[in-house]
């Protein structure tokens, strides 16, 4: 009877996190010396890039050369580089895909990362992002390059909640506006969506700018404050978190799923965007990665299951919690406060 050979253990996978946090850091240097840029019109050597550019050849090679690896530049017999489909539609500064604004933040929060010994033994973070002063510095220069990464979801959650159909007055509560991505969104959809954008007075004027820059403004209007503090107003048809329980944590995350349930009208819909783990926290790993990340930047912060956030919504009051695929890591959480629905069609 024939055995079948044991299968080799081996470090390889192991040895393959050695350098892990090299291509985050090759992607950054490459967006900062404009690469993607210079190979958008046509192929280019690394001499014409080093001369379009001004960085060395030797450094442009050798990072021009992983990129290739990583299948982010193509590379021909004579030497000439290329963009693949992914680095030419999210890696173009100017283009509607631009997503390399995330990377230039790399090197701010490396720092941090470098702690993560200490902050394992501690359970303190480097420097808490939640709380008004550091996150408001933070915040003021992050928001904006990361508009693209939630603006394809936020235009989704529009045409779920049929907004363009609509034919009365919406009102849309955006907290922790930010950007303003969530509420421009929704305002390009119909001339009849009112925003209330509530944030830190720190980063308001961010927010002022992009609504601006989006032509919407004049449906905006803007609350600055502390999100349990600041006044909410009431009879709202949406509102939208987006991406910021994750660095709220359970006990405020729960205090503000209850507030936005007051300040909804009945019938009212609630939107929440966040990084998804599943309900045995097993996976997917770029949310546990970034619940690692909520370790090293916030005082309470973490990554929730649907489980956990649909039943935070139902102690809140509302029902029928549901996910709706949205382009990006998770898909979105909606649910609905309980009573008659206001002529809207949102």
């Amino acid at each position: 009877m024939k055995t079948e050979a044991p299968t080799q253990v081996t470090p390889e996978r192991i040895m393959q996190f050695t350098f892990g946090y090299a291509p985050s850091l090759i992607l950054e240097a490459a967006i900062r010396h404009g690469v993607f840029d210079a190979l958008d019109k046509s192929p280019k050597t690394a001499e014409q890039v080093s001369a379009e550019t001004g960085a060395s050849q030797r450094g442009l090679r050798a990072i021009m050369n992983a990129l290739v690896g990583f299948e982010f530049l193509a590379k021909d017999a004579q030497g000439r580089y290329s963009l693949t489909a992914d680095s030419a539609a999210f890696l173009v500064r100017g283009k509607p895909g631009y997503v390399g604004g995330f990377f230039r933040h790399t090197t701010e929060l490396l720092p941090k990362w470098l702690q993560l010994n200490e902050i394992v033994r501690t359970g303190r973070p480097a420097v808490a992002v939640n709380q008004e002063g550091d996150g408001s510095q933070f915040f003021q220069g992050f928001v904006e390059d990361i508009f693209p990464t939630s603006y394809p979801a936020a235009q989704a959650l529009a045409d779920v909640l049929e907004v363009s159909r609509a034919d009365c007055p919406i009102s849309v509560l955006d907290l922790a506006a930010g950007s303003g991505v969530w509420g421009i969104a929704l305002a390009q959809k119909s001339p009849h969506v009112q925003v209330t954008a509530v944030d830190w007075a720190g980063v308001i004027p961010v927010t002022r700018q992009m609504v601006e820059r989006f032509g919407v403004a004049d449906r905006f209007r803007f609350v600055e404050g502390d999100l349990l503090k600041a006044d909410f107003g009431a009879g709202h048809n949406i509102a939208t978190l987006g991406h910021i329980l994750h660095s709220e944590g359970e006990e405020r995350s729960r205090a503000l799923l209850k507030k936005t349930f007051e300040a909804l009208a009945p019938g009212g819909t609630i939107a929440i965007a966040e990084w998804l783990v599943n309900e045995e926290r097993t996976g997917p790993p770029p949310a546990l990665i970034f619940a690692v990340n909520m370790l090293v930047n916030t005082e309470h912060g973490d990554t929730f299951s649907f489980g956990e956030i649909s039943y935070w919504l139902r102690e809140a009051g509302f029902e029928n919690a549901r996910t709706v695929d949205a382009p990006g890591r998770s898909p979105l959480v909606l649910a609905t406060r309980p009573g008659i629905k206001a002529e809207t069609r949102a």
